[in-house]
């Protein structure tokens, strides 16, 4: 991906293809020998449903074309050797490192998110006796598109594939539910990298599928695959990146989680999931002053996502764009995590003739999204870009995105 101050619009991501062959050429190039195994995962665009999952809540994420890979081989010394290489072709080798020496803080950078990973399937009861793993992909990273996420469950489903665990397509995995590797990702963001997000982004790399968005309610675990089909509307989703560094270990995501614990502890709820829309007045009312806005937001949220599922349901889907837009301006108001960048790209985009528009991800910078009409992308896009000048920013990044497959195993035999 491009770094330099132009805007540009980017390609929709090259595929599982693109990033397994240059994972298995890389790693090729630097061992020497075929890697057993490559498996891909996509990042992630929320639709709709922010700060809703770690609320036991519902939202509605689809995968993105882009996508990361791991190509890997086992090795027989229990030694993790991490190596990625970046669009520039150069790659970056972490320090090796003993798998059962793995504990929370000992790696840092990048090379975390896959120690991690190693270091939750160990304590989980996995025999890792240590691999070579080379990561490649174009999953824009800081731009709050779960970059991370597709890492964490690439590298958890090559590793469980060294392991010996069978992993096939669908819901199950050698007899692992796919959604217990995704709390195990989560687990290895939580506990070793330290960010405290929700398994949103490990479950929509996951359990994803072309042509659909995913609606799961995160308290039962229950999926539905809701259908949607832009393209047969001549609409859009926009997604425009704005280059402003996205980290949420090193933002106000964990304040934010910790008010909604204490605020669903003043309530003697088990999650904020439970106040129903019309107990929020009288819920809110129970609840010191800082606290009454992540509760505001948190139900209205969930009412927001289950009527945009009826929408869809209803083959309305060119009706949703103020359901976003209403997402928006409560994660602005209400919980406090946008920033001038994302309210710009917004409002401008809105103003150009967007149907809707919203930040997505966990705020704090990152990316934002709107409802477009196909044959208005270049005008939005341009209006976005000549904001960004007028206020001396640097200019966004943008790319329309379709609905793609989840995670799977790629043929390493790839050249």
């Amino acid at each position: 991906m491009s770094t330099n101050t132009d805007s540009t619009t980017v390609e929709a991501g090259g595929g599982a293809i693109d990033a397994a062959r240059r994972a298995v050429t890389e790693f090729r190039s630097l061992h020497g020998h075929e890697p057993q195994v490559c498996w891909s995962a996509p990042g992630r665009v929320n639709l709709i449903g922010e700060h809703t999952d770690y609320n036991d809540g519902f939202v509605l994420p689809f995968a993105l074309p882009h996508r990361t890979a791991v190509a890997a081989t086992a090795r027989e010394d229990g030694m993790l050797r991490m190596t990625t290489v970046g669009s520039d072709g150069r790659p970056q080798v972490a320090d090796p490192v003993q798998v059962e020496d793995l504990r929370p803080g000992s790696v840092t950078g990048w090379a975390a998110y896959p120690a991690g990973v190693a270091w939750v399937l160990r304590e989980s009861g996995f025999a890792l006796t240590g691999a070579d793993l080379v990561v490649c992909g174009d999953v824009p990273t800081g731009a709050g598109l779960s970059s991370s996420a597709a890492l964490e469950c690439a590298t958890a489903l090559a590793l469980l594939d060294l392991a010996g665990v069978s992993v096939a397509a669908g819901d199950r995995t050698g007899g692992l539910r796919l959604t217990e590797i995704a709390r195990w990702a989560q687990r290895a963001e939580n506990d070793f990298v330290g960010a405290p997000t929700g398994v949103l982004d490990q479950t929509a790399s996951l359990c994803c599928t072309a042509a659909h968005v995913l609606f799961l309610d995160v308290r039962s675990g229950e999926q539905v695959q809701v259908p949607f089909d832009t393209a047969a509307r001549e609409l859009a989703i926009l997604v425009i990146d704005t280059k402003t560094r996205h980290a949420h270990s090193e933002s106000g995501y964990g304040e934010r989680r910790r008010g909604c614990i204490e605020a669903a502890r003043v309530l003697g709820v088990d999650s904020l999931r439970e106040v129903a829309t019309a107990e929020l007045d009288a819920s809110s009312a129970r609840l010191p002053a800082e606290l009454q806005p992540l509760l505001r937001h948190v139900v209205t949220e969930n009412d927001r996502v289950e009527s945009l599922v009826r929408l869809l349901d209803g083959d309305r889907l060119d009706e949703i764009g103020p359901l976003l837009t209403a997402s928006h301006h409560s994660l602005r108001d209400d919980y406090r995590v946008s920033c001038t960048e994302l309210d710009l790209v917004v409002d401008t985009a809105l103003a150009a003739g967007a149907l809707g528009a919203r930040m997505t991800g966990g705020g704090f910078g990152g990316s934002a999204i709107a409802l477009i009409r196909s044959a208005e992308q270049a005008e939005i896009e341009k209006s976005i870009t000549a904001a960004f000048d007028e206020r001396g920013l640097t200019h966004p990044r943008f790319f329309a995105a379709s609905p793609s497959p989840g995670a799977g195993r790629e043929d390493v035999s790839l050249s």
